[in-house]
């Protein structure tokens, strides 16, 4: 079974942020946009990243193009960087799911919202241990969390099986990505210390506390 493919969710218009999500700077250097940061944190333990583009179709595609020569130039070629672009991106995000599953019949998928951007490389590393030692479960779903019992908080990003993923239903696309966890089984969870699983890139407040909680030395890798 070929390894979950990391999918990096950024169709959407931003429209209360007033400009892109996936490519606001949150610090100078590089990894330093909400894109570069997930594509980086991913590939420490995913080879494979599909970016789903919508509203800003051509602008992904360049600053994919340039995250694949920044990872090339750091010894990191190994895998794919790719897009994919939903068409009807403005129905919502489980369309742009359904579009990667699409791209990547057969495969697992980790959804990863680029409005949850500071997610480190130990919750990827964390997911795929707990996915593969899960026995990579065709119709399973798993998701990090803070806390236990009744104190759990779930978070992103999300595994889903392949089996799972084929249950979307193209003419249902309106319809919340949480209605598909109660068709999963296994529901799985796992335990991670990092409170960027929580956060919602949304509004200028939003971007201005991620851009404090980032500073300027240190990232989420």
């Amino acid at each position: 079974m070929a390894a979950p493919v990391v999918v990096v969710l950024a169709a959407g218009a931003s429209e209360r942020l007033g400009t892109p999500k996936a490519l606001v700077r949150l610090r100078d250097h590089a990894p330093g946009t909400p894109l570069e940061l997930l594509i980086t944190a991913a590939r420490a333990a995913f080879e494979d990243v599909l970016v789903v583009s919508g509203a800003e179709h051509d602008a992904l595609v360049a600053a994919v193009a340039a995250a694949k020569v920044g990872t090339e130039a750091a010894g990191s070629a190994v895998g794919t960087i790719d897009v994919v672009r939903n068409p009807i991106w403005s129905a919502g995000r489980t369309g742009s799911v359904l579009a990667a599953h699409e791209a990547r019949r057969g495969r697992d998928l980790c959804i990863a919202p680029v409005d949850v951007p500071l997610v480190s490389a130990d919750v990827f590393r964390t997911l795929a241990a707990a996915w593969m030692e899960s026995g990579t479960p065709a119709n399973g779903w798993l998701a990090p969390h803070l806390g236990t019992g009744k104190d759990a908080r779930y978070g992103h990003p999300v595994l889903l099986g392949r089996e799972l993923l084929a249950r979307l239903d193209r003419d249902r696309l309106d319809r919340p990505l949480w209605e598909l966890r109660g068709l999963a089984a296994p529901l799985l969870g796992v335990r991670v210390e990092d409170a960027g699983i929580l956060d919602d890139l949304d509004t200028q407040e939003d971007l201005e506390s991620l851009r404090l909680r980032l500073g300027t030395d240190q990232g989420p890798c």
